[in-house]
């Protein structure tokens, strides 16, 4: 499943395989420690507070603030096909942080720390592979 992610994917094969799915199915998905209930997103193999191996998904509304952003000019091999870009970092309302894209939604003059931001999945079936991440949109343009 996590071949979905495409060009970002360098994992045959992950305890959290199942995230990509959920993504394909419009669900955010954070893994929930099963020894201290630590909320990570996004969804870790073992725990980031106790290093446990087990763990759960649990539903993340995916309500954020804008930590920070950058804008990229240079990409790195592989994306320079799609530079320039511009990538967002978001402390999520249940804990966690998500780095995306920024979507369609917020233009980019419109960036301020601070400001809300809703985390979208998107699924892009116009490709080759069917390819699965999420953006970050504005929470009056979100579909999710």
């Amino acid at each position: 499943m996590f071949k979905w992610f495409g060009r970002v994917n360098h994992a045959p094969h992950t305890k959290v395989a199942e995230f990509a799915q959920h993504l394909r199915e419009g669900r955010l998905m954070a893994s929930r420690c099963e020894a201290c209930g630590h909320v990570s997103f996004p969804p870790r193999a073992d725990c980031e507070a106790c290093l446990h191996g087990a763990f759960t998904f649990v539903p993340v509304s995916g309500r954020g603030t804008l930590h920070t952003w950058t804008r990229i000019t240079a990409a790195p091999r592989g994306f320079e096909d799609v530079a320039p870009y511009t990538l967002g970092l978001v402390d999520l309302e249940e804990g966690g942080r998500a780095l995306a894209w920024i979507g369609a939604s917020v233009p980019e003059s419109s960036l301020a720390i601070g400001m809300p931001l809703q985390v979208t999945p998107r699924l892009h079936e116009d490709v080759e592979d069917i390819r699965v991440d999420y953006t970050l949109e504005s929470p009056k343009g979100a579909t999710a």
